[in-house]
Formats: structure tokens, C-alpha cells, sequence
């Protein structure tokens, strides 16, 4: 039985998470941790969560839960992930973090931490997304110069950052298909005139609205024809069952880091 301490406990995500190691049958809730301060703090993790007591209490001891051994499970936020990480890194225990919005410097001491344990990070858990992400690179080259590029993200109006990871991943795959610097050729929504538009352009555009679960799209559109590509999520548990396949193959694995292609063997 993989045991997993899980950061973010009470979140949208984290509540989703605990339902899906209560289904799992392979996995146990171990402890969950929240920020000091939150509302939840002492509740039973699964009654909040909806599926019954599960005799954990939600604590903001991060450093005694990770010392009860498993796998890490983080879906907080940047600043928390990386102490999380540091954390994890130290007691030697494999991470799963599902965080974005994530700066340059954050992700470089994820990297560090990787250094000492198994550490898989990704935008998106999801199967569908991570296939989407080989899949948009793969039309890319095939489709090269002669087609423009687009992204379209929505996302419930809780979300926090703009745009999702996800996007921005997938932009970086079909640059990286293309031979481009997507700092020189991204493009963050329009407005005014702009002109016309630059045909090594790669442009991400960001919706917020009511209680989407996350819906991607990638258009691939030249004169007389357009190619799409799109993912929709209908449920968070999409992401939750994804989170625990990570923290079955970051049980196994050897310190690095990782992401879901690595997960699901989908590296060429």
C-alpha cells in the first residue's frame, strides 16, 4: 500500500485527490497538510474532502507529515511547492507537484531538489493533455512554416494564473517542434491594431468563466483549411487519478526530474 501525504489537502484539487486514493485500492492517505491559519486545520481530511472520516487530521506540520514516509503530493501554490520540495528533498522522500504559475527562480530550485529525490512536475496530470502535448508537436513539424499557430485556454474564474501551465507547455512544445524561441515569437492576446500578423507568431489566448474545468485548443490555420487540436477536462478527477499514477512511478524511480511524458513513457 503506497501511502501519500498530501499538501493542499482542503483545495479544490487536494479534496479531489483524497476520493481518488479512497477509490483506489492501492494507495492510503498518510496526512494531510494545509497552510498555517487555514479553516480546515484539525478536521478530519476525509470528511472534508466528502467521503467519510479517514482518521487524518489536517495539519500545517509539513515536516512531521513528510517524515511518516511514501510519496508527496503537492497542488498548493508556488511558494509552498518549493518549501515542499526542500522539505521532501531533505527526508529523502519522493514529490509529485501539480503546481503552476511557477517563476524562473521556483522552478529552478525544484530542479535542486530533484538533485536528491524523484521529483515529477507537470502543468497538467491529465493522460489526455500529456498525449495532446506529443501530439501538437508531432502536426507541428509536420505542418511547419505554412500554418499559423493559436492556443485558446479556458478555465474557472478561481483560477489564479494567466496563462495556464498548460498553455504555456504547449506553446513551448510547438516551438520547440518548429525551431523557434518562444520568447521572441509568443504572443499573449491582441488588441488595437496590430497589424498583420507574423506568420512565426505563436499566440496564447486566456478565458475565465464560471466553473470550467480547463478546455484547451490548439489551431493550426492556413488559407483555405484549419487544423484543431483540442482537450477538455469535464471533471478534476482527470487530474487526481493522473496525480497517483505519478506517485506510483515516483515510488519507483531514481532521484531527477521528471514529468508526465516521463510517467507515461511517451518520450521519443
Amino acid at each position: 500500500m503506497l501511502e501519500i501525504t498530501l499538501v493542499g489537502a482542503a483545495g479544490r484539487m487536494g479534496q479531489r485527490i483524497i476520493s481518488a486514493i479512497f477509490d483506489s485500492g492501492d494507495t492510503r492517505l498518510a496526512a494531510a497538510v494545509e497552510a498555517s491559519g487555514h479553516r480546515c486545520l484539525g478536521q478530519d481530511a476525509g470528511v472534508v474532502a466528502g467521503v467519510g472520516p479517514l482518521k487524518v487530521e489536517i495539519s500545517d506540520k509539513l515536516g512531521d507529515s513528510v517524515r511518516k514516509g511514501g510519496v508527496a503530493i503537492d497542488f498548493s501554490l508556488p511558494e509552498s511547492a518549493v518549501k515542499t520540495a526542500e522539505v521532501c528533498a531533505a527526508q529523502g522522500m519522493p514529490l509529485v507537484a501539480g503546481v503552476t504559475g511557477l517563476s524562473a527562480g521556483q522552478k529552478e530550485a525544484l530542479a535542486r531538489a530533484a538533485e536528491a529525490i524523484p521529483l515529477v512536475h507537470a502543468p497538467n496530470m491529465s493522460v489526455g493533455v500529456n498525449l495532446m502535448f506529443k501530439v501538437v508537436g508531432q502536426v507541428a513539424r509536420v505542418l511547419g512554416d505554412n500554418f499559423d499557430v493559436e492556443i485558446v485556454e479556458t478555465h474557472h474564474r478561481f483560477k489564479k494564473d494567466a496563462p495556464s501551465g498548460t498553455a504555456n507547455r504547449l506553446a513551448e512544445v510547438i516551438a520547440e517542434a518548429l525551431d523557434r524561441d518562444l520568447r521572441e515569437v509568443a504572443c499573449y492576446g491582441r488588441r488595437g491594431i496590430t497589424g498583420e500578423r507574423d506568420r512565426r507568431q505563436i499566440a496564447i489566448h486566456a478565458l475565465r468563466a464560471g466553473d470550467v474545468v480547463g478546455e484547451h485548443t490548439v489551431v493550426f490555420g492556413a488559407p483555405g483549411e484549419r487544423f484543431e487540436v483540442t482537450h477538455k477536462a469535464h471533471s478534476r478527477d482527470t487530474f487526481a487519478r493522473g496525480a497517483l499514477v505519478a506517485a506510483r512511478f515516483a515510488a519507483g524511480a531514481g532521484p531527477g526530474l521528471y514529468d508526465m511524458q516521463d510517467v507515461l513513457g511517451l518520450k521519443d
